[in-house]
């Protein structure tokens, strides 16, 4: 599943998907509307009718706060007092685009490696992933329901910094594009800046991790490995991208 459940592309309130819950419960009963979300009034529907409808809304809310109930966390994050401010708005949607900008460059490497070497699909080369041991740069301080502005930004920064030196490996593969790897690389390690500098800005606490402490680059035993090496790496960068990207956007919405 792409579209991560984690972070949707849009923050709203599960008022919509409650009620349209409730209504396909209520139809099947014939009594649509005595079961309608939000103010509503009794039309003198029967005790058997009255309890259905209670408990289909109960059921409803309790999985609508199960999926939303992640994001409503975060209208309570320390940014709140920043969600009006100029400068700092500035900040996310200058550099929401920087981050889409980015996405398509790698999107455009990862159909060059399909093209070139006929690896395309994820599923169809996970036995290989495992003994590779190329790993995810963590973002789950983006999506916990204790965000913290400081853990996320700081986990974007420090990602970006790992992909920067992950993708020499990418460069290596893909010679006759060196030019837009070396383009991507320089993107990344400016967006990494940017929050560092944003960070620094709004006196937000920073960490620096030694360079050792992100691990070495990775290193393939045959050319083969260092293809699917390559595959998985723009794949790992994509997903990576695609949380921090709805994550600032999410932020701009506060």
């Amino acid at each position: 599943m792409k579209q991560s459940a984690l972070l949707p592309h849009r923050c709203e309130s599960p008022e919509p998907a409650i009620n349209a819950l409730i209504d396909g419960a209520a139809q099947s009963r014939g009594r649509t509307e005595l079961c309608r979300a939000g103010s509503r009034s009794q039309r003198g529907g029967d005790a058997e009718s009255g309890t259905m409808c209670s408990l289909t809304r109960t059921l409803a809310l309790l999985l609508g706060t199960l999926l939303w109930a992640p994001w409503w966390a975060l209208h309570g994050a320390p940014l709140a007092e920043l969600s009006g401010d100029q400068d700092f708005q500035l900040f996310l949607h200058k550099n929401l685009e920087f981050t889409r900008k980015i996405k398509g460059d790698v999107a455009a490497l990862q159909r060059v490696v399909c093209d070139t070497f006929q690896l395309c699909k994820e599923e169809e080369l996970l036995l290989v992933r495992q003994d590779l041991g190329i790993a995810q740069a963590p973002l789950e301080q983006c999506r916990s329901r204790t965000f913290q502005a400081e853990a996320c930004f700081s986990q974007i920064r420090d990602g970006l910094r790992t992909y920067h030196g992950s993708l020499t490996a990418v460069l290596e593969l893909l010679p006759g594009h060196a030019s837009l790897v070396e383009t991507l690389q320089l993107d990344a390690a400016n967006l990494s800046s940017n929050i560092q500098q944003q960070m620094e800005d709004l006196g937000l606490a920073t960490v620096t991790y030694p360079t050792e402490e992100r691990g070495p680059l990775p290193t393939f035993s045959s050319h083969f490995h260092h293809q699917v090496g390559g595959f998985f790496i723009l794949a790992n960068f994509q997903r990576f991208l695609e949380t921090a990207y709805r994550a600032l956007r999410h932020l701009a919405r506060l």
